[in-house]
């Protein structure tokens, strides 16, 4: 399966109805009736209060003011403030009410998102950017909750007035009503024309604002590499042109987000323009008064200030689509690592721990590219194995493929007789141990990272760890940390050096007692003294346990009772250590 996510470069998908994008935004509503609910109201509140001030204003104006009745221009007055007030507090209710709904409808989505990113498949981390993930996770989730809190009830309670305004206005006089109704149909034309353009603005920004993302965050992963070849230049240039790009769309989106409401002010002066010379026109032959004439100026300004910042809505609608769009997508990816039922399962009788049948494998973003071919391999229990061969052979792909960091493309792979398909991950990941190369940490201390992912001891004390620690002959590795099991320890390893980590990996995977522990090139960045007390304590574990080392230094695979040679897509039985070497050796000037 491709995991790999929509980037600027590539063709936007046919564009969607407006119904189409409506049900993509309604479910992320779900829970929230009662609180969009009260919204409504409020909005139905505050836009009347709106709606009736301009009738009050045209009854005072022909009754009181042309009549010079003073009290009741008070009156009236004091009426038209009360109205007023009351729209304000409803203005407040829908604001608290919406504000609230934005920010649980972030909440979930940042959870959904997270969620389904982990249940994913090394494959997709392999084939995007992280900054990109980031960017999504934070930047296009955010714009989704101002568009719930802010947007959308903005563009109902427009649509309430512009609605109200637009009925009215028609009942006050209908032929003046048509005139100033003729230039919002014009506009609302071209707005349907070119919204589909903002829109593709508008992910294109999101999109390059991803990749800036990306481009500061490996940055700064590297930047201690960086330092050390002097190369700031190279990095530089690189955020520079991300930075530009980032610029160039952004700007682009401003420029379609903003388009409209010119579009919409030039309406609005049409509009008074004609009312105003048609009105003037009605007074002269007797037809209407000029009350009713300020009145319906009010109402042609209620009809197109809204109009106007519906412009503005409607450009942060497009936006908020986009930004779905970008989430939706990563949603929509269906892991493939999944578990199948025991039913579906191959099962076979045997004594072996582990047996490749018929195995090829490819990478996903390698499409045709075979890095293993039609392998076919028995594990022992309790057996010592070595995978040796040039890099870029295949031994790190027969360790993912054996802890199922990704399957077969063809063939089966057995563990304990059983499909290891079959297994739940947790089942799974309690048989196989793996220590990295360059293990990641988790920021907090040394005592957290061991137990990270091993429910058994969480709830030890202090004691009860260091008894167990000690019993599975671990002790001595905590020497080499200042404080021991309370050492504090950064996700970005600056406090801890890269042996260090690799203690802690190795006494995280010594603690879940797996049936086959996976070591790649474990040792590499450890001392020699340090690496005789890993291969002791790797002699203390039960003599079922399984051990496939995958190393270089040859040295490390002197105790293996099995050497397997790994390259050009197969895997040979060298027999000898010598033996291994010679063939080492052959594939590195062969490659």
């Amino acid at each position: 399966m491709n995991y790999t996510l929509k980037t600027t470069e590539q063709k936007p998908k046919k564009e969607e109805t407006l119904s189409n994008a409506l049900g993509k935004i309604v479910p992320l509503l779900a829970g929230e009736q009662k609180n969009i609910i009260i919204a409504f109201i409020a909005i139905f509140i505050n836009s009347a209060s709106n709606l009736i001030g301009p009738v009050i204003i045209a009854y005072t104006v022909d009754t009181f003011i042309q009549e010079k009745n003073f009290s009741g221009v008070l009156l009236f007055s004091a009426l038209l403030l009360g109205i007023y007030a009351l729209g304000m507090v409803a203005s407040y209710v829908q604001t608290i009410s919406m504000g609230g709904v934005g920010r649980r409808v972030l909440f979930k989505l940042r959870n959904a998102l997270f969620t389904k990113i982990q249940e994913l498949p090394i494959a997709f981390f392999n084939e995007n950017k992280v900054g990109d993930l980031i960017s999504r996770i934070n930047n296009d989730t955010d714009k989704l909750n101002q568009f719930f809190s802010h947007a959308l009830m903005q563009f109902f309670g427009n649509f309430f007035l512009i609605l109200g305004s637009g009925i009215l206005l028609l009942n006050l006089h209908f032929q003046l009503g048509v005139a100033a109704l003729l230039p919002a149909l014009l506009v609302l034309i071209i707005s349907q024309i070119i919204s589909a353009w903002v829109k593709r603005r508008n992910v294109k920004s999101l999109q390059s604002l991803g990749s800036l993302t990306a481009e500061i965050q490996e940055s700064l992963e590297n930047f201690k590499v960086i330092v050390a070849f002097n190369r700031q230049d190279y990095f530089r240039k690189k955020f520079h042109d991300a930075n530009e790009t980032n610029y160039s769309a952004s700007l682009s989106a401003g420029i379609a987000s903003n388009v409209f409401i010119p579009l919409y002010g030039l309406a609005s002066n049409l509009a008074q323009i004609i009312v105003l010379a048609f009105g003037i026109y009605l007074i002269s032959t007797g037809n209407f008064t000029i009350g009713l004439l300020i009145g319906f100026l009010l109402y042609v300004n209620n009809f197109y200030t809204p109009l106007r910042q519906l412009a503005s809505v409607w450009s942060s609608f497009q936006l908020a689509l986009a930004a779905l769009d970008r989430i939706s997508e990563i949603l929509s990816f269906m892991p493939d690592i999944t578990v199948i039922s025991g039913e579906k399962a191959e099962k076979r009788e045997s004594e072996l721990i582990m047996e490749f049948k018929d195995v090829s494998f490819g990478y996903p973003s390698k499409a045709g590219e075979k890095v293993l071919q039609n392998i076919n391999l028995e594990l022992k229990k309790g057996a010592i194995y070595a995978f040796v061969g040039p890099t870029g052979g295949g031994k790190t792909t027969m360790t993912l493929l054996m802890s199922r960091l990704y399957d077969p493309t063809e063939g089966i792979i057995f563990l304990d007789g059983k499909d290891l398909r079959s297994y739940e991950p947790s089942e799974r990941t309690k048989k196989i141990g793996f220590i990295l190369q360059e293990p990641f940490l988790f920021t907090g201390t040394v005592q957290e990272n061991i137990l990270y992912g091993n429910t058994e001891y969480l709830a030890f004390s202090d004691e009860e760890l260091e008894k167990t620690l000690a019993n599975s002959h671990l002790s001595k590795l905590l020497l080499r940390f200042d404080e021991g099991l309370k050492t504090p320890i950064t996700a970005n390893g600056n406090t801890t050096s890269l042996g260090q980590k690799q203690l802690i990996a190795f006494m995280r995977a010594i603690l879940r007692e797996p049936e086959i522990l996976i070591l790649d090139e474990a040792t590499a960045n450890i001392d020699t003294v340090t690496e005789q007390l890993l291969e002791e304590i790797l002699n203390t574990l039960p003599k079922e346990t399984t051990k496939i080392i995958i190393a270089h230094r040859l040295n490390t695979i002197s105790s293996a009772d099995q050497v397997y040679f790994v390259n050009g897509g197969g895997i040979t039985l060298a027999g000898s250590l010598q033996s291994a070497v010679e063939m080492l050796m052959h594939g590195e000037r062969k490659s």
